[in-house]
């Protein structure tokens, strides 16, 4: 029987890999493929407009080459639980 952080990280990278191979590179989201994700799978995603997802798509893209790799996306991840824990402790 899996654990909930199993099928939690476990998650975390199937929805990785589900925008990924969409197109380019299958190891990278591209600003598209990133768009995509957020609105598809983040609550919160519909509500961006493009701006806002073009600036998360710049602070995201650390080394500056256009796509999202996965460390990148499980920083963002990382930021995501932090700020939903600071939303639960209220």
């Amino acid at each position: 029987m899996a654990h909930n952080l199993d099928q939690a990280l476990c998650t975390m990278v199937v929805v990785f890999h589900k925008y990924s191979c969409k197109e380019g590179d299958k190891s990278t989201l591209s600003k598209k493929e990133l768009k995509e994700l957020i609105t598809n799978e983040l609550a919160i995603g519909p509500k961006l407009n493009d701006s806002e997802i073009q600036g998360l798509m710049a602070d995201l893209d650390r080394n500056k080459d256009e796509e999202v790799n996965f460390q990148e996306y499980a920083t963002f991840l990382g930021c995501l639980a932090m700020v939903y824990n600071e939303a639960l402790k209220g």
